[in-house]
């Protein structure tokens, strides 16, 4: 199996919805997947996120189902700075405090203990491991069990903040540091391969990841990657 995991484009925050040149990033994106045998299309609630698939829906000729789930994370808690933006505080702790995600636990820090995004981290975690699992894959750790024969080839839309949750937990790293280590631009483009070995247990590999090569082609400027 195959997930692609695709960010909005260029978003219009105060209408949830896309601008014209995020527009022209998403239909840019469709003509680049266009060609990668996607069979099935999900997307975020979010306005911007499903005005986004829908270019490559239309381009395809598939429905989108929408992951509730999905949809942009808030953030926040008594006490945190700057109102408990995770990407900021990710940022902090890596630069100002050196902070070793893999030997501490980033729980456990002040910036996350009671920080909302900790909690939508755990409510997508767990809800997107539900979604592999009826496709064939239980998660185990670091590892899925392949439960059935898995060939199918699926988009994801969504967003920088669950995203990040999804990859950070597929891939069993700390959020807050794929939040800001691992940024991906607009309507950028990752794959993750899961191989199809029913009985055995595997684990995704990141195959492709912040593809924006459809804006260069199209000579679109990439943007900075934000928070949402």
């Amino acid at each position: 199996m195959r997930l692609i995991m695709v960010r909005h484009g260029e978003p219009d925050y105060e209408h949830d919805c896309l601008t014209p040149e995020g527009r022209r990033q998403a239909e840019a994106a469709a003509e680049r997947l266009s060609s990668e045998g996607i069979s099935e299309i999900f997307s975020s609630p979010n306005g911007r996120a499903r005005e986004t698939a829908s270019f490559t829906a239309k381009r395809l000729g598939l429905p989108v189902t929408v992951l509730d789930y999905m949809h942009e994370i808030s953030w926040g808690g008594p006490g945190i700075p700057e109102n408990g933006h995770p990407w900021t505080l990710s940022e902090w702790m890596i630069a100002r405090e050196n902070f070793d995600f893999y030997a501490s636990d980033w729980r456990k820090h002040p910036y996350f203990r009671s920080n909302e995004a900790t909690v939508y981290f755990d409510r997508v975690s767990a809800a997107f491991d539900a979604f592999l699992e009826d496709r064939g894959y239980r998660h185990d750790g670091g590892r899925f069990l392949c439960t059935k024969q898995a060939d199918e080839t699926i988009a994801l839309f969504s967003h920088g903040g669950s995203g990040a949750c999804v990859l950070a937990s597929l891939l069993r790293l700390p959020f807050p540091w794929v939040a800001t280590v691992m940024p991906y631009d607009f309507t950028s483009i990752i794959i993750l391969d899961f191989p199809s070995v029913p009985g055995e247990y595997v684990f995704p590999r990141l195959a492709l990841f912040n593809d924006i090569s459809h804006l260069h082609r199209s000579s679109l400027p990439q943007f900075q990657p934000d928070s949402e």
